[in-house]
C-alpha cells in the first residue's frame, strides 16, 4: 500500500467527533451561500457581506469565531426565549446550514409524536401448524416490529443502556465501548416463553416475518424490521502478555455461521493500536489484522450483519435449543419467507417480547447519535400510517412539523440521521422544533433525553469543569470527510442545538455551529468540536439583559 493510501486510510479511520457522519465516499463540505430575502425584500448575511448579527457576543466567544480554521467558514448563532419569543442573538439564522446529527431533532421528534412516548414494541412469535404432545408440526414465525434493541440494551429497571461512544461507531471513533447487557436477551426470552407454552419440538421451520416495511437503501444505515445488536458483530481485542504475543479476542453475539479469526499481535507499550476488520462478501467470515500495544485498554471493532433476517432466524433457533426446544430444520440458511402465511388469524401466540417505551429509545438515539435508530424513525412513521414504504414516513414528518410550528421550507431532509448530502436546516428552524417541545407536557423528558454538557452522551467530555456544566442540553452534529487535495480533514459541519438553562425553570433555545471549516489532523477536528461546545457554554453564562 502506498504512503498516500495509508494516510488516507488512517485519516478516514480516525475521523473523530461527537457525532461522526461519513457518507460513502462523499466528502460533505461547503456552504449554501444563497441568502433568503427578509420580509422587506432586502437580503441579509453573506449576500451583503455582513453577518446580520443581533445581540452581542462576549469577547471570548467572538475570538473563537475569528480563529484561523474558520477563515473560509461560516458561523451561525441563534438564541431565543421560547416563552416570550424574544430573539436574544442571531447570526445567519435564516440561512441553510449542513445540520449533521442535529437533524435527528426533527426525525426523533416526529417519531416520538407519532408513536407516543409510551409506545412499546410487542414482538410476537406465532405457532403456525398443528400441536400435539409438545410437538409443533409447522413453523414458529417471529413477526418483526421494528424494535431497535430487542432487549439487547435493557437494564433491570427497564431503561435502555448506552455508553459515551456507542459501539456502532467503533470502527471510526477510538474509545467506543460496549454496554454489559446480553445482545441476545430478547431472543432468549422469546425462546423460554416458547418452551413454557409447552412446545418441545418443532417439526418444521423458524421464520422471521419482515413484512413490516421494506428496507430502503436510500437510508444509510438501512433499517430492517428485525434488528439484533444494531445489526453488527462486536469484536473486542485485548493485548497479550507482552510484545509479540497474540492478542485476545471476545466476539458477541456468537451466532452461526459467523466465524471470526484474528491475526492481531501485541506490540510495545506506547505504540498506537491499528486493527483492521475485513469480511467475506456475505459477512459471515470476519478477520482481524493489525497490532495492539501491551498494557492498553481493549480495542473494539465491529463487522456488519449483512442479512438481518437470516441472522435473526439462526439466532432464534440457537436460543430455542438453549431453552430446550428442538427444531428439525437446519439452523443455518436463508430465511424461508415464502412459508409465511397471509395472516395469523387462528394461529396461537406462543411468545411475545415487549420493549421499553419509545422515549427510552429516543434518549438512546439522541444521547449517542444513533444513526440506525434515527433512520428507523422514518420507517416507523410510515408503518404507523399503514405503509411498508419508508419514504412514506416523510409526509408524516412534514405534517408533524407543520403542526409543531416549524417552517418546513427552512428544512431539507432525505434521511433521519443528517447524513444525506441534501440535508439542510436553518438555525431558526432547529430552534422552532425545540420551542415546540417546551410547550408540551413532555418538555422535561425531551430536554433530558439530549446530551448534557460535561455529563453524558456526546457532550460528556466537553466542559467537564466549567460553570456551564450540566446547564446545556443539546444535540450535537458533525459532517466530516477526507480532503485529499490538501491532505487534511474537511469539516463540513460542527453544530449544536438545544436548551440553555437560565435558572428558575427558564430555558432558552439555541443553535451554534460552523460550516466549511478544515483541520490538519484529528486533533484539529476535536478542537473544532470543543470550540462549538465552548460557544454554547458561554452563551449559557452570558447575561441576556
Amino acid at each position: 500500500m502506498s504512503p498516500s493510501a495509508i494516510r488516507s486510510r488512517n485519516r478516514r479511520r480516525t475521523l473523530v467527533a461527537t457525532a461522526l457522519l461519513l457518507s460513502a465516499g462523499i466528502v460533505l463540505t461547503g456552504l449554501v451561500r444563497e441568502t433568503p430575502p427578509t420580509p422587506t425584500g432586502r437580503p441579509t448575511g453573506a449576500a451583503t457581506g455582513t453577518p446580520a448579527d443581533q445581540g452581542g457576543l462576549d469577547p471570548r466567544s467572538a475570538a473563537v469565531l475569528r480563529k484561523p480554521p474558520y477563515r473560509h467558514a461560516q458561523w451561525g448563532l441563534f438564541q431565543q426565549n421560547p416563552r416570550t419569543g424574544k430573539v436574544i442573538r442571531s447570526r445567519y439564522a435564516d440561512q441553510f446550514f449542513l445540520p449533521g446529527s442535529t437533524a435527528k431533532l426533527f426525525s426523533v421528534s416526529g417519531a416520538w409524536h407519532t408513536l407516543g412516548s409510551g409506545h412499546r414494541f410487542v414482538t410476537p412469535v406465532y405457532a403456525v401448524g398443528r400441536r400435539r404432545n409438545g410437538t409443533l408440526r409447522g413453523d414458529l414465525d417471529l413477526v418483526a416490529q421494528g424494535d431497535l434493541t430487542l432487549g439487547g440494551r435493557t437494564r433491570k429497571d427497564g431503561t435502555v443502556a448506552y455508553t459515551t461512544i456507542d459501539h456502532t461507531y467503533a470502527n471510526d471513533i477510538p474509545g467506543a465501548t460496549l454496554t454489559p447487557q446480553n445482545p441476545l436477551a430478547g431472543l432468549d426470552q422469546l425462546a423460554r416463553q416458547v418452551r413454557a407454552s409447552g412446545i418441545r419440538r418443532v417439526v418444521g421451520d423458524v421464520v422471521i416475518d419482515p413484512r413490516l416495511f421494506r428496507p430502503d437503501p436510500a437510508l444509510d444505515p438501512v433499517p430492517s424490521p428485525l434488528i439484533v445488536n444494531d445489526n453488527v458483530i462486536d469484536l473486542l481485542t485485548t493485548p497479550g502478555s507482552g510484545p509479540g504475543a497474540p492478542a485476545g479476542l471476545e466476539v458477541r453475539p456468537k451466532v452461526a455461521p459467523y466465524r471470526v479469526t484474528s491475526a492481531v499481535r501485541t506490540v510495545a507499550t506506547g505504540r498506537p493500536a491499528d486493527i483492521t476488520v475485513t469480511t467475506s462478501p456475505d459477512g459471515t467470515r470476519i478477520r482481524l489484522t493489525g497490532t495492539i500495544p501491551a498494557g492498553s485498554a481493549p480495542v473494539l471493532r465491529i463487522a456488519p450483519v449483512k442479512n438481518p433476517d437470516a441472522f435473526g432466524r439462526t439466532a432464534l433457533i440457537e436460543a430455542l435449543a438453549r431453552a430446550g426446544v428442538q427444531v428439525t430444520a437446519p439452523a443455518v440458511g436463508p430465511n424461508p419467507a415464502a412459508r409465511l402465511p397471509r395472516s395469523y388469524q387462528g394461529a396461537t401466540t406462543v411468545a411475545r417480547y415487549t420493549s421499553p417505551p419509545y422515549a427510552e429509545y429516543a434518549e438512546l438515539i439522541l444521547k449517542v447519535s444513533h444513526n440506525l435508530g434515527a433512520n428507523l424513525a422514518i420507517c416507523l412513521m410510515a408503518t404507523h400510517k399503514g405503509s411498508t414504504d419508508c419514504q412514506d414516513g416523510f409526509p408524516v414528518l412534514a405534517a408533524f412539523l407543520d403542526r409543531a410550528g416549524v417552517d418546513r421550507r427552512a428544512v431539507q431532509l432525505a434521511d433521519g440521521r443528517g447524513g444525506n448530502p441534501a440535508d439542510r436546516a436553518t438555525p431558526r428552524a432547529l430552534a422552532q422544533i425545540l420551542t415546540y417541545w417546551q410547550r408540551t407536557p413532555e418538555a422535561r423528558r425531551f430536554r433530558e433525553a439530549l446530551p448534557v454538557l460535561g455529563v453524558d452522551g456526546s457532550l460528556a467530555d466537553n466542559c467537564r469543569h466549567c460553570p456551564a456544566r450540566g446547564k446545556v442540553f443539546a444535540k450535537t452534529g458533525t459532517v466530516a470527510g477526507a480532503d485529499d487535495l490538501n491532505d487534511r480533514i474537511a469539516v463540513g459541519a460542527e453544530t449544536i442545538a438545544g436548551y440553555l438553562d437560565r435558572g428558575k425553570g427558564r430555558f432558552d433555545v439555541f443553535f451554534a455551529g460552523v460550516n466549511g471549516a478544515s483541520a490538519p489532523d484529528i486533533n484539529g477536528v476535536l478542537a473544532i468540536g470543543d470550540d462549538v461546545a465552548t460557544v454554547a457554554a458561554r452563551l449559557q453564562q452570558q447575561r441576556t439583559g
